[in-house]
């Protein structure tokens, strides 16, 4: 099963991004969206942001998530 995750980008460097997964902030490889800037939301898979996303569809994708989170505790 493939897994892919919106995160919002929080710093660009040449080809990689830090991206923030909702609180949770990782470094991903930025080759495939050259046009991508700050602020703006992106799909992550395997290292790779993959697609850009409408905030709104991100947003309700990470709260989906949270709201997994908190019922499995």
């Amino acid at each position: 099963m493939c897994l892919s995750v919106p995160a919002k980008i929080m710093k660009l460097e040449k080809d990689k991004a830090l991206v923030d997964f909702g609180g949770s902030q990782r470094e991903v490889s930025m080759m495939l969206l050259p046009e991508a800037k700050i602020g703006d939301y992106v799909l992550v898979h395997a290292g790779f942001a993959i697609q850009l996303l409408e905030e709104s569809d991100a947003k309700k994708t990470l709260d989906a998530f949270k709201e997994i989170y908190e019922n499995e505790k």
